[in-house]
């Protein structure tokens, strides 16, 4: 079993990093330094378990240097890296879970309407696995994973792991199985990672807004005319630092989120009204004609800066960081969602979400009086909690601060305000 120890001496200093697998590993080599106040360390990463966790190796190996070379910033440089290493153990496990499905074909030819999280569930347990299948670390992790209709993903038994292959020819009897470069501007003809369709009005106008946000966003002082209302082509005239931008969402605050597991408001849904273009800068009015209008745009209404159209080919996976969020809201204020349905998580980037991030959905155990235990007539039957219940998976497509949109996928039941939602195990 993997196991992971720092030994401190002197003066508080760092000597020895020893990382040991009683099969795969060796201890680094300890040397001696120049100075009183330097110390150099060898981090040995050996060993076929390693292999799918560079990003590990690096993580060690910047915090060994940072602290071999006594720099006053080390300490909070370790800090921050300790949290985003996986612990040996915590690898293990993942190891164990990403398990190649008992009836995954050899290969697949990839067509239109292909997903990334459905080729993954054709050959994986559990979809979000995809990196560790791959090969992939946390950098490339981070970039979209493009794959077009027409190449072929095969399965690769005897390493463990897909690879991508692109015919030689039509009818090809033989493929060439080589990594695939393509541009940025060819992404519209990649596989999604999901259904587009399902998240296509939450990708460019559905808003979650949060409290800056919200305190600082541009608002609608008066309407062309003394009108009630705008429609497409009006003219309205704004107030706020636009901030050098010039196609904005108009929109309205809408209800508060408020977290179920703190009580406390950490955003607002607002609704997306239309799209408005500045026409003229001022000192301190401006100028907008409205491009598009969805509903009625009047004063009070706020602008946002028009975001870049996320992409959503990022690989399913694991957040990097454990995170324990609960579902805050349901698209459309009803009571329960299914699946292809969107709900709200109350984290977002800052607690370690991000796009392709996959996290388990759950039923919090109940409370229930154990009437099983003889007790005396005067006494209430002890209490006892239920597990919870995994029963389905939930795909972040859109990130916030600390909110996140997902798309409800395979579910066993209902989803309900309040579930639990935290990385898989």
């Amino acid at each position: 079993m993997a196991r992971s120890k720092v030994v401190r001496a002197g003066r508080g200093r760092w000597t020895t990093l020893f990382i040991a697998d009683l099969s795969n590993f060796v201890p680094c080599a300890k040397t001696s330094c120049h100075t009183d106040e330097q110390i150099a360390c060898s981090i040995a990463l050996i060993g076929n378990n390693m292999k799918n966790f560079s990003t590990v190796g690096r993580v060690l190996s910047v915090a060994a240097s940072l602290a071999c070379l006594g720099m006053p910033q080390a300490k909070a440089q370790q800090g921050r890296l300790a949290s985003e290493i996986v612990s040996p153990a915590r690898m293990a496990g993942v190891k164990a879970a990403c398990q190649f499905r008992a009836d995954a074909p050899d290969q697949h030819a990839v067509v239109r309407g292909d997903t990334l999280w459905g080729i993954a569930g054709m050959f994986l347990q559990y979809p979000w696995c995809w990196p560790e299948v791959w090969g992939l670390n946390r950098d490339q992790i981070a970039n979209p994973h493009w794959i077009y209709p027409g190449q072929i993903v095969y399965f690769d038994r005897a390493a463990g792991r897909l690879r991508l292959g692109t015919p030689l020819a039509e009818h090809a009897s033989d493929m060439r199985l080589a990594p695939q470069v393509r541009t940025e501007a060819l992404g519209a003809d990649a596989v999604p990672s999901i259904n587009s369709a399902a998240i296509e009005p939450w990708l460019t106008q559905a808003l979650i807004i949060e409290e800056e946000q919200l305190r600082d966003a541009p608002r609608i002082v008066a309407i062309q005319e003394n009108r009630v209302y705008v429609g497409r082509g009006d003219t309205a005239y704004v107030r706020g630092n636009l901030h050098a931008d010039t196609l904005f969402q108009v929109f309205r605050p809408g209800k508060p989120l408020t977290d179920p597991m703190s009580g406390n408001v950490v955003a607002y849904e607002a609704v997306h009204l239309g799209t408005a273009k500045l026409t003229r800068a001022g000192a301190d009015v401006q100028t907008v004609v409205i491009v598009n209008a969805k509903e009625e745009i009047g004063v009070g209404d706020q602008l946002l800066a028009m975001p870049a159209r996320p992409l959503v080919n990022y690989v399913p996976h694991r957040p990097w960081r454990q995170v324990e969020a609960a579902v805050m809201s349901i698209y459309g204020g009803v009571a329960y969602a299914g699946q292809n349905q969107i709900v709200t998580v109350n984290r977002g980037h800052d607690e370690g979400l991000d796009t392709g991030a996959v996290l388990n959905l759950y039923r919090r155990g109940e409370q229930i009086a154990d009437k099983t235990v003889q007790t005396a007539w005067y006494r209430s039957a002890p209490m006892a909690r239920l597990p919870d219940e995994q029963y389905g998976n939930l795909f972040i497509f859109r990130v916030f601060r600390h909110v996140s949109y997902g798309l409800v996928m395979q579910v066993r039941d209902a989803v309900q305000v309040g579930d639990g939602a935290q990385s898989p195990q």
